[in-house]
């Protein structure tokens, strides 16, 4: 038998065979019993729209690779997981998109035959697959911007509360409680998790693992040692918000220090000529007529 044909009959058959196993080794009775219960005093039409939800995103999940799938809940964990973006519904829309955006590839391709256009028609489809990305990465890094700006504040206060007597995490609860934005919300969170039962120390690498701060992982990790050494941690607050008000400040310098090189292709390419026209124009213009009177 021909190597090729071989190749072809193992590419036909091992996803037919992946396909038959993961259809028939699923246990449906128990999923559809569960699924009964706990759809008990639901609506029909709601609950019409969740099997189809479902459906959808349980194909979205067998489309993607786990690799992805873990990445993809990073970016969610970053982004704060909105209640609009679920990672199931993450994994459903991408599909939809990628089909999306392959289709108008397919049809930009084949209306034009230039090169340039069918390379536009797969940058197409490969923006349809890679929106959700794009916008769980841009949410992500507004809100970690958003931390990395309350933390010296936010310090600030829990290190007045300590010192005015209240424990560490009477101080989380009540910089969480009286601040808003992003920060506080996971101070209530990290807070939640340590009522739930988890350890404070894992609480706290929790609240790490869920940010892209640089500063607020330094401060975790120096609050977990203070607990685990027993360091007095007004000291440590006290040290801690005197560097973050330090790297504010040096953040602030780095960005007035890059304020010229951005100004200067904007100046050179819109402002310059504007001025030129407008100062040398008038005398271009009696230079020509008077030449030309000549």
């Amino acid at each position: 038998m021909a190597p090729a044909v071989l190749l072809a009959m193992l590419l036909v058959a091992l996803p037919l065979g992946y396909l038959a196993w993961s259809l028939l080794s699923v246990d449906r009775r128990s999923q559809r019993a569960m699924r009964e219960m706990l759809a008990l005093g639901t609506d029909p039409a709601e609950l019409t729209r969740r099997e189809r939800s479902s459906l959808l995103e349980r194909a979205g999940h067998r489309l993607t690779p786990a690799a992805y799938v873990r990445k993809l809940d990073r970016l969610l964990a970053l982004a704060g997981r909105p209640a609009s973006l679920p990672l199931g519904r993450v994994l459903a829309a991408k599909p939809l998109l990628g089909l999306l955006g392959a289709l108008l590839g397919f049809w930009i391709s084949a209306n034009s035959p230039t090169p340039i256009l069918k390379l536009v028609g797969i940058f197409v489809f490969l923006l349809g697959y890679f929106i959700p990305d794009l916008l769980l990465y841009s949410k992500g890094q507004e809100r970690q911007k958003t931390m990395q700006l309350e933390l010296a504040n936010t310090l600030d206060q829990m290190l007045i509360s300590v010192e005015a007597g209240l424990g560490f995490e009477g101080a989380m609860a009540r910089a969480g409680e009286n601040g808003k934005g992003p920060l506080a919300e996971e101070l209530i969170r990290t807070l939640q998790d340590m009522q739930v039962g988890r350890s404070r120390r894992e609480s706290y690498v929790a609240l790490a693992e869920r940010t892209n701060v640089p500063e607020l992982r330094s401060f975790v990790q120096a609050v977990v040692q203070a607990d685990t050494y027993g360091i007095a941690i007004s000291r440590v607050l006290r040290v801690q918000a005197k560097v973050m008000r330090v790297k504010r400040r040096q953040r602030a310098e780095e960005k007035a220090m890059k304020l010229p090189v951005t100004i200067l292709f904007p100046l050179l390419f819109f402002i310059f000529p504007v001025l030129f026209i407008a100062i040398l124009g008038p005398a271009v213009i009696n230079a020509i007529d008077t030449f030309s009177g000549q």
